[in-house]
Parts: structure tokens; sequence; C-alpha cells
């Protein structure tokens, strides 16, 4: 054993590493957090954070631009507000619920969507995103623009009361951390890795004897799921499911929050979501002129941050043994 081998082993067993202690301080700080902002306002940030994170998985990981994720998103806000409000379903049971349905939705349509590439994968999923905006718009239990109102939160598992503002918020911070944590295993896992292996090279994963469309179908499934996920927990904070969800505005700010992010990276997403939460929530006061002012950030964080926020500084927190 080289004397460089010694003293990375002697490093690792010391104690925790970079990493460790770098995702402990942003959890204290998250922690922390709802003392010093508003709760509701975090609450939304986390779930387009992981609304984003989910679509990036596609994007970032199998290189596949989908303009349809509002489907999986809206839906399943739609799936948990009626199950909680009209069949009295626990909220954890009611998340599970519209995570489970966007998940099969996300079969139905990857089924449809991955054999194409492209410009041509965008343009069918936009159009069948638009197809379910349609769907959602006549069906009988969406109550049309009106949308489900008055969504009760519940209580989780029977014990803990979500109408309290700050339980809501540590719900959905756990809710959001174990999601991330998942989505961290899966880029990690060798099923991630040969997701790279496809984004950068597919006739090469495929003379490697790769399935290469079954790979891209889990891909989109588990996607769609987390997409779902943070649609149905969004209802739940809100205590509303409505058109916007599914609307294909909310497809193109999720598009919108990982490029400004960093496409490929973990944090990247987050950071994306908050920059643009951050935009609509302080600048509506602006009225017609905070349209120019997003435009006006986003050009300048576009040129001033090719690769997004997170991840023009990824490359410098890797030489540090920080994976952002």
């Amino acid at each position: 054993m080289t004397s460089q081998s010694v003293t990375t082993a002697a490093a690792a067993s010391s104690g925790p590493s970079r990493q460790t202690i770098f995702v402990g301080i942003l959890l204290v700080l998250a922690l922390a957090a709802p003392f010093a902002v508003y709760p509701v306002f975090l609450m939304k940030g986390l779930c387009f954070a992981l609304f984003a994170a989910a679509f990036n998985l596609m994007l970032g990981y199998v290189g596949l631009l989908s303009f349809g994720h509002a489907m999986f998103f809206g839906w399943s806000a739609y799936i948990t507000a009626h199950a909680a409000k009209e069949w009295g379903l626990t909220p954890e049971i009611a998340i599970l619920l519209g995570t489970f349905c966007a998940a099969g939705l996300g079969a139905v349509v990857g089924w449809l969507a991955i054999r194409r590439q492209g410009i041509y994968f965008a343009m069918i999923t936009l159009a069948l995103a638009q197809l379910m905006y349609f769907v959602a718009l006549q069906a009988p239990f969406t109550h049309g623009e009106d949308g489900i109102q008055g969504v009760p939160r519940g209580h989780l598992f029977g014990l803990i009361d979500l109408s309290d503002t700050m339980n809501m918020y540590y719900f959905v911070l756990a809710v959001f951390v174990l999601a991330i944590l998942f989505l961290y295993r899966v880029v990690h896992s060798p099923f991630g890795q040969v997701l790279k292996a496809i984004r950068d090279n597919e006739p090469r994963a495929i003379s490697l004897g790769y399935q290469v469309h079954r790979y891209k179908l889990i891909a989109f499934i588990i996607s769609a799921g987390l997409s779902g996920m943070a649609g149905s927990v969004k209802s739940l904070v809100f205590q509303l499911a409505s058109l916007a969800d599914v609307h294909w505005h909310a497809s193109g700010e999720v598009v919108l929050m990982t490029l400004l992010g960093g496409v490929g990276t973990i944090f990247g997403p987050t950071a994306g979501a908050y920059l643009v939460v951050t935009i609509q929530n302080y600048f509506a006061s602006a009225g017609s002129w905070v349209t120019i002012i997003q435009g006006f950030i986003f050009v300048v964080c576009v040129l001033a941050f090719r690769a997004g926020i997170v991840g023009v500084f990824a490359p410098w927190l890797k030489k540090r043994g920080i994976e952002a």
C-alpha cells in the first residue's frame, strides 16, 4: 500500500467526510429556517424543489427533455386532494395514492414517448400533457376552473396535526429529504451508471447489451412518481388542487428551475426552484413589471452561470470531496 493510500484511508477513518458535514449543515439550516422565514414560502419551495429534482432525473441523467411533467404533478395533486376531502383518507395514504397514480400514468406516457428522442420526445410529452389538462378541465371530480378547495391536511398517522404550520413544514421537509436521498441512491447505483451511459452514448449502451428502452421507462416512472409526490404534498400545503398545477406553464417552470440551478446536479434543482419561487413571491407587487424583472434576472443567471448556479461550482466542490 502506498503512502498516499495510507493517508487517504487514515483521513477516511478519522471522522465524517466533507460531504457528510456539508449535508449536515444544510439539514441544520433547513430545520432552523422556519423560525426566520415564512414557513409556507419554504414549503412551496420544497415542493417545487422536489418536482425539479424528479424532472432532473430525466433531463440530467437520461438526457430526455420532457415538456409534460406537469401532468404528473397536477393529477397527483387532484387525486390526493379528492382522496383527503371526499374519502377522508389520512394524509400519508392520500399522498401515496397520488404518487402511485402518477407513477402509473408515467408508465403509460413513458411507454408511448421513450421510443422517440430529442424534439419528438418533448412534443409527445407536451401533447399528452395537454390532453390530460383538458381531461382535468372536464372531469367532474376536479371541479373544473374552481379546482378542489378546502382540502383538509388531517392528522399524520392519526397522531400529528398537520393543520399546525410547523408540523406541516417538518413533514414536508422529511418527505423532501427522503426523496432526495432516494434519488441520490438511484443516481449512484449501477442502474444510475447505465442511465448516464445512455445519456452520453446510447448506441454504445445498446451495443453493450443493455435494454435501453427498459432503463428509460423505469427512469421515467420514477421521475413521474416523485413529481406526483411533489404535487400531492403541495395540494395539502395549500389545501388546493387547481388547473394551474396541470397547465403547461408548470412544465415550463420546472424546466427553467432545473436549468437555472444546474442540470445533472443533486442540489441544483433545489437552488433553481427557490430562485424562481422567491422571484414569484417577492416581486409580485411589481405587477406587470414582474415579467421584465424575471427576464432580466434569468438572462444574468444564464450569462454568468452557463452550467447553472450550482453547476458552475460543482467541479470546485468535487475537488474538495463535496458532490453538489
